[in-house]
């Protein structure tokens, strides 16, 4: 089915254009929801106005993403959580929980499930990203910290710990050799 897009549709396209959708998509989503229309060669006349509209409002929502970027990127939310000897939490910091902190904090209104992607099961500091737009997705700083203020475990990357270990072996063969 063609339609023609009277509203912006995340991961389809922008107002004004045209495309062929599966007929069930059209039919029982797009076009009850308004978002979309039936391309004939009359409604076709008007996707022009259509798109300069959409182009126009497009123009707006980029300008304040753009603010609400700058916002974000700026703020650093920090958690505490009951955790093991080795950093794991005893449960996670939800996507749900660090999106209502940020709205707390900024004032604004942005759904969770756009905050981050999976919940934070680990101690230390964390880069989140909030997916504003297409084209907007800035990351700012999650501390997780752990209950009672006890100093946070000294995690050692892999490759340091394999490198030691590498450097300790050779020694000994030395040793052994001489």
């Amino acid at each position: 089915m063609k339609v023609l897009l009277r509203e912006d549709v995340d991961n389809l396209g922008y107002a004004g254009e045209v495309h062929t959708v599966a007929n069930g998509f059209g039919r029982n989503f797009l076009l009850p929801k308004g978002l979309a229309v039936k391309a004939t060669p009359d409604v076709m006349k008007q996707a022009e106005a259509w798109r300069k509209r959409a182009e126009a409002r497009r123009a707006e929502l980029r300008a304040e993403y753009d603010l609400l970027a700058e916002k974000i990127r700026a703020v650093t939310l920090t958690f505490t959580a009951r955790a093991g000897d080795s950093g794991k939490l005893y449960g996670s910091i939800t996507t749900a929980q660090i999106a209502d902190k940020l709205n707390e904090k900024l004032g604004t209104e942005i759904d969770r499930r756009k905050v981050g992607g999976e919940p934070l099961r680990q101690l230390g500091e964390h880069h989140i990203s909030v997916r504003l737009s297409g084209d907007h997705h800035p990351e700012f700083l999650v501390v997780v910290q752990p209950e009672g203020g006890l100093p946070t475990p000294a995690v050692v990357p892999a490759a340091v710990v394999a490198a030691e270990l590498e450097f300790e072996t050779d020694g000994e063969e030395e040793a052994l050799e001489a």
